[in-house]
């Protein structure tokens, strides 16, 4: 525990003097009994001095901290306002939250926990301490899991997966960990996964406790049996309220007035003018306008180390949000874009576009239809619906934001002193933020000298140009920070990427998560980094860019640090999504590896360091550590295919080519980039990148990479019906599989070699691949697999005229694919289905297959498939 005076840490004594100060703050302005101080302080057996001992800490306490602790007959008493112990404020909080609705609850949630800072009553010993840190941790726990519920509350699940998932892991047994990770799987669409994990859920629970899952966590599962169609994906993208915004009623008047007939709004000011805040303000005071939902991209215009985001890539972070089957994506970016417009066109949406260079950043990003509404910030102005122009903060509103931290009676008492403040920093929102959280440290010094502090450093009035103004207001505030925090805010500023996660940042820092924490909230507290629900740290561009330019010792051993913690950590990950794969042999990570407990978690990681990742690997390349460039898109491989993420595949194995030194390696990135434009239907390309594969494969002689290329150009011909081509190609890759001795790679491929048998019309050699694949797969317990060589054998029988056999088949992939989730390859299976009823005459089994499947094909936006189907379900008529 601590304490502070004038806005510095108190010296608190020895462990039993922080007891007394623990004991009595706990119960702060009620009495305490002498008796229950003397227990709380030294247990069951006191010693004969005790009471003795307890006067001369209560002396010392007065005299450190300057506080009341008045004696009564019956005990002590700390008389103080509540709201100066952080456990009052976080109680007063939580009782406030109650019974309010979700928004309000997580807003004054979020508030409540961020007074909490590392263990409580730190360095305060005894068996009461003990009993009291344990309650009170479960406090913290409980509000954090209030706060969970508001949040799923809103419609978050997809972006608390990640902090779910980890925290499920952490407590397996824990129903109502439990059932907020159902929740948040079934609001990311995954609603397969959330039924598995139930099943998972209720198994632990009866083999550990011998019990059935309780009410909650049975509710929450009839919900989902209850609802198996996925309802129209309502994304909730924008980042939470700003929590101290104030003034700009002009503006938000005007923002009022621009989106209620136009389509598009701009909001166009200078950096640190608090554009983003405006919007976000705006945005959920206004969200009962877009029932369908929010969506949110920072575009990255304007960032130091970042070039602008392609408005392609924005587009397909916005698909998924809105529904779309990620492995039914379009290629083409104006394919994409084209389904962005079909998605958006009858719905009532709210788009946020932050930090946009230019119009044409823009233009590919507006929705469909007359129903949504575009809010667009940006430092230039730009020709594009209404347009609203952000100035600096009236001085009311300044005064009024300096009051929010450090309050009204301090402002006050020095009127003259805070006009000058507010002419110093332009009236800049961002530049009286910083000011603001530093005053709040100061509580003895008087406004006017702060001022002349800020004068000495040569800030004058300089008419709000943020260029000039903000660096001088960091340089002021950066001197009084810690050398810890120093450090770390210097070492944010070189970390690639707009935000980092906790864990990332501690590895970057070389200490201990709990530090980091500690540490980074102190930096929130200064106003120099945002940290949002899920611990991402951001800085503001301007502030990214003072922070990069002071000097620190071992800032490229920090990033090194940080590469490592990112090869590692995704490697982890990855294991967890395809746990088949060939072992990838990495050395000792440089810091801890803090992994997710299962696959959702997995891939949730994946989903929030996206961005980051690709970062990381940029600056791992620009420093030259080739390795680590190829490793990290080694490691994401499987993500990328899981969620369809073929831009950030295509991307991060072009880097990898580039840095590739060793042959192995260069074997491996050619095949990638060659199969990833082919399913981009970049053929050409892809053929030559896939030729390459094969010679250099061929060159070192290893029979796991020959066999890949060989299967990857056999993939590659039968994308384009070259079906004889692809079958000569599937025959040579399955020596070389063999020679690696992995059953899974050797079964898919027997499973390869019969889908392209079945093509050429040799079905005798199909079927007997099939078979060899089936029971390879039904052994090594892969049901996915399993199931793909079902649906090939099905297609042998069917082509051999044995339609009842092929109907099983059918019927038994489809179940497994059901069961794993795999909702694209259900419906190409129930397509299939129909071929084998429709040949036995049944054509009302046929019609109800495939009306099943066009529901999953239009579901997934496969428009070109559903309209196959249609004329299908035509040509059987209405049955």
């Amino acid at each position: 525990m601590g304490a502070r005076v004038g806005g510095r840490p108190a010296d608190l004594g020895p462990a039993r003097q922080r007891t007394v100060l623990a004991a009595l703050a706990i119960d702060v302005g009620r009495v305490v009994a002498v008796d229950r101080l003397v227990e709380r302080v030294w247990g069951d057996g006191p010693p004969a001095s005790s009471r003795a001992t307890l006067h001369s800490y209560l002396s010392r306490l007065r005299h450190a901290l300057g506080v009341t602790l008045t004696a009564t007959p019956a005990g002590y008493v700390l008389e103080a306002e509540e709201s100066s112990v952080d456990l009052m404020r976080f109680r007063k909080l939580r009782e406030e939250a109650r019974s309010r609705d979700d928004e309000h609850q997580a807003r004054v949630l979020t508030e409540a926990l961020g007074l909490w800072h590392g263990e409580p009553l730190t360095g305060v010993a005894g068996d009461w301490a003990e009993l009291t840190r344990d309650r009170l941790v479960r406090e913290r726990a409980e509000a954090e899991l209030d706060l969970v519920d508001a949040r799923l509350g809103l419609g978050q699940g997809p972006e608390l997966l990640a902090a779910i998932s980890s925290r499920a892991a952490a407590f397996p047994l824990d129903e109502r960990v439990a059932a907020q990770h159902l929740r948040a799987l079934a609001q990311a669409g995954r609603v397969p996964e959330a039924l598995e994990e139930f099943r998972a859920v209720r198994s632990r629970l009866k083999a550990e406790l011998g019990v059935e899952p309780g009410p909650l966590l049975r509710a929450q599962h009839e919900q989902l049996l209850s609802d198996p169609e996925p309802r129209r994906a309502v994304p909730r993208q924008l980042p939470s309220a700003p929590t101290q915004f104030v003034g700009r009623d002009h503006d938000l008047t005007a923002l009022d007035d621009a989106l209620r007939d136009s389509a598009v709004a701009t909001i166009a000011g200078a950096g640190g003018m608090g554009k983003t805040w405006l919007a976000l303000q705006w945005a959920h005071r206004n969200l009962h306008r877009f029932p369908d939902g929010q969506l949110f991209v920072d575009l990255r215009g304007f960032s130091p180390d970042e070039t602008p985001m392609d408005p392609d890539v924005a587009i397909r972070g916005f698909l998924p949000a809105l529904g779309a089957d990620q492995n039914a994506i379009p290629a083409g970016s104006r394919a994409s874009a084209r389904l962005f417009r079909d998605l958006t066109a009858r719905r009532r949406l709210l788009v946020v576009i932050d930090n946009a260079a230019t119009a044409e950043q823009v233009v590919p990003l507006l929705p469909g239809g007359d129903t949504c509404r575009v809010l667009v910030t940006s430092r230039n102005r730009m020709d594009l619906g209404t347009a609203v122009a952000l100035e600096v903060l009236a001085d009311d509103d300044a005064s009024t934001l300096l009051a929010a931290r450090i309050g009204a009676t301090r402002l006050t008492a020095e009127p003259l002193a805070v006009a000058r403040l507010i002419d110093l920093c332009g009236g800049l929102p961002l530049a009286l933020s910083i000011v603001g959280a530093r005053l709040l440290t100061e509580p003895d010094l008087s406004l006017a000298a702060i001022a002349r502090q800020l004068e000495e450093l040569g800030l004058g009035a300089l008419d709000a140009d943020p260029s000039v103004s903000v660096p001088v207001v960091l340089s002021w505030s950066y001197r009084r920070l810690t050398d810890r925090q120093r450090r770390l805010f210097t070492l944010l500023g070189i970390a690639p990427g707009e935000d980092i996660g906790l864990t990332a940042a501690a590895g970057l820092a070389d200490e201990s998560i709990e530090d980091t924490q500690s540490t980074l909230r102190s930096l929130e507290q200064a106003s120099l980094v945002s940290i949002s629900g899920e611990f991402r740290v951001r800085m503001h561009d301007l502030v990214r860019t003072y922070a990069a330019a002071q000097t620190a010792d071992g800032r490229e051993e920090a990033l090194r640090r940080l590469v490592d913690h990112h090869v590692h950590t995704a490697h982890a990950h990855d294991r967890l999504i395809d746990p088949y794969r060939p072992l990838i042999t990495l050395g000792a990570p440089a810091t801890p590896v803090v992994t997710a407990g299962d696959k959702a978690g997995a891939l949730a990681w994946f989903d929030a360091e996206r961005d980051t990742r690709r970062a990381v690997q940029r600056a791992a390349a620009l420093h030259g550590w080739n390795d680590e460039v190829v490793l990290l898109a080694r490691v994401s491989h499987a993500y990328h295919q899981q969620r369809g993420h073929l831009d950030d595949e295509l991307a991060m194995w072009r880097t990898a080519l580039d840095a590739a030194q060793d042959p192995a390696d260069r074997v491996v990135a050619h095949r990638i980039v060659g199969s990833t434009l082919g399913q981009v239907g970049r053929f050409d390309e892809a053929l030559h990148h896939l030729s390459e594969s094969v010679a250099i494969a061929e060159q070192v002689g290893e029979a796991l990479p020959i066999a890949d290329a060989h299967g990857t150009l056999a993939w590659l011909w039968a994308s384009r019906d070259e079906h004889a081509r692809a079958f000569e190609h599937a025959k040579a890759a399955l020596p070389h599989y063999e020679k690696s001795g992995n059953q899974m790679l050797i079964a898919m491929a027997h499973n390869n070699i019969a889908h392209c048998a079945v093509e050429v019309g040799d079905t005798a050699q199909g079927r007997l691949s099939s078979a060899k694949a089936l029971a390879l797969l039904h052994d090594l317990k892969d049901r996915h697999g399993e199931a793909t060589a079902l649906d090939t054998l099905a297609r042998i029988e069917h082509e051999c005229g044995d339609h009842e056999t092929a109907i099983t088949h059918y019927e038994h992939a489809l179940e497994l694919f059901q069961e794993e989730g795999d909702d694209y390859s259900s419906a190409n299976t129930l397509i299939n289905l129909g071929d084998p009823h429709l040949a036995l005459g049944r054509r009302d089994q046929a019609a109800d297959v495939w009306r099943r499947a066009l529901v999953l094909l239009e579901r997934q936006d496969r428009e070109d498939e559903a309209a196959r189907v249609r004329d299908r379900l035509g040509s059987v008529g209405p049955g």
